[in-house]
């Protein structure tokens, strides 16, 4: 029998200083079985970094044509393509070719270190390629907000997102190994 995603609900109330973005979300979050906790609040973080009118999770782990998030537009054309995780180069290329901007945030501690010293090399002809850090220590704090339900606000200034609960508050500020795109 297989398992089943657990589901999450979140209010997320985003005020976006370095956008001029303020609006509220009030999401779903499926935790595919094989998901961790840590990678499930990465997504919602990520989720609050780069929200929008049309942001959406997607199957993601679930299934490999779609990323972790996306935002299409009126005509279904992917305008951001967001991945968590270290994909390998033919995913990339994928991802770039389908979407207007291409996003990565990569999370794996030493593990991710060293798939960025294989990757680093390859990605120069991705255009609209954008690959960040997050450290394993703020995976771990992110991990303490999480409850079934929540109430969340996140902040975002200079490329720091505060994102707070009843829990506690965590600073989220990923490192960029490459690309210059805004968000």
């Amino acid at each position: 029998m297989a398992l089943k995603a657990t589901i999450y609900k979140a209010d997320l109330a985003i005020a976006d200083m370095d956008r001029g973005y303020y609006d509220s979300h009030s999401l779903t979050i499926a935790q595919h079985p094989s998901e961790t906790i840590e990678r499930m609040m990465l997504r919602i973080a990520v989720f609050a970094l780069h929200a929008g009118e049309y942001m959406a999770f997607t199957r993601g782990i679930s299934d490999d044509d779609e990323p972790d998030l996306w935002q299409k537009n009126f005509s279904e054309e992917i305008e951001q393509w967001i991945e968590l995780g270290e994909p390998d180069e033919k995913r990339l290329r994928k991802a770039c070719g389908r979407a207007g901007q291409v996003w990565l945030y990569s999370y794996g501690g030493r593990a991710a270190d060293i798939w960025w010293q294989d990757m680093a090399g390859k990605v120069g002809r991705f255009d609209h390629l954008n690959v960040l850090s997050v450290a394993p220590d703020t995976l771990a704090e992110l991990a303490t907000l999480c409850q079934r339900s929540m109430q969340l606000s996140a902040t975002i200034q200079d490329g720091v997102l505060w994102l707070s609960s009843e829990m506690g508050n965590v600073s989220v500020s990923p490192q960029r190994l490459y690309g210059s795109g805004e968000r």
